[in-house]
């Protein structure tokens, strides 16, 4: 039986280790910036990279879009308001050996200049603009962080606001302020629909009194409304038409100048009665 000499073995475990330290498998979405005696030597990847044991040293960067969840930032408003904002930026390396150079943790260093951007944009606007301009805010912060972060090599695609806290006493003032928006509305709305009515109720009476005889139309009209919420008194109009000849013959009867009062006739007294 043979024996293995012991200088072999450890030269067999020697070269082992100096094979799995010169062979890297990057993957698709993988860059490695290889470091050879402390120069960098630019990105490799992806597939297999082999290096110099001991002499090359390599990072590996990721190319993936990268979510990063800005923590709530209070800030003081340009109104003099507390409010308190959370964000979200996506981003992702677009130059990896700048991104290994230039900055030192790209993801740190991109979290705090998220974070102080977001402080500086939102101390410079009102509460109002704050909650109704949302998405101008979120791409001047995108145009904000993109340039500031681009000599890292790092291109910052979309931020977004994600909420907006509110103190107690402000969300109570705006609602008062939304209710009596809504009141103010509401009256607007029933004085124009008074101003409507009136309008068409002034070219109904136009028409009226060109065409008399709509007037007692209407009066037919709406004892059939009556009668059809079965109703046990029905009141009758009168047009003043009807009575009006009698009105002109009493008129012409009675002498100019002078007003005839009725005449009242008492009956004669009764004879007393014989014995």
């Amino acid at each position: 039986m043979n024996i293995v000499p012991i200088p072999f073995l450890i030269l067999a475990f020697f070269a082992l280790f100096l094979f799995m330290s010169a062979v890297r498998v990057l993957r698709e979405y993988e860059r490695g910036v290889v470091f050879r005696l402390g120069k960098a030597i630019g990105p490799k990847g992806p597939g297999l990279i082999l290096l110099i044991p001991m002499i090359d040293k390599m990072e590996t960067i990721s190319l993936r879009t990268v979510t990063m969840d800005v923590p709530p930032q209070q800030v003081i408003t340009r109104d003099n308001v507390t409010v308190t904002v959370n964000a979200v930026v996506y981003f992702r390396v677009i130059e990896p050996l700048k991104a290994v150079i230039e900055v030192e943790k790209y993801l740190f260093a991109t979290s705090q200049l998220a974070q102080t951007t977001l402080r500086s944009i939102v101390g410079q606007v009102e509460l109002d603009h704050l909650l109704s301009d949302r998405e101008k805010i979120n791409q001047e912060l995108q145009l904000i962080l993109d340039r500031q972060t681009d000599p890292w090599g790092i291109k910052v695609s979309m931020v977004e606001l994600k909420d907006v806290g509110l103190p107690e006493e402000m969300r109570r003032a705006m609602a008062k302020q939304a209710e009596a928006e809504r009141e103010r509305r509401a009256k607007i709305i029933a004085a124009e629909g008074e101003e409507q009515a009136a309008l068409k109720l002034g070219e109904a009476a136009a028409i009226m009194a060109r065409n008399p005889i709509a007037l007692q139309l209407r009066y037919l009209q709406t004892l059939v409304e009556v009668a059809q919420e079965n109703n046990s008194t029905t009141l009758f109009p009168i047009p003043i038409d009807i009575l009006r000849p009698f009105m002109q013959h009493q008129s012409t009867d009675q002498p100019t100048g002078s007003t005839a009062l009725p005449q009242i006739t008492f009956p004669p007294p009764a004879a007393p009665a014989k014995p």
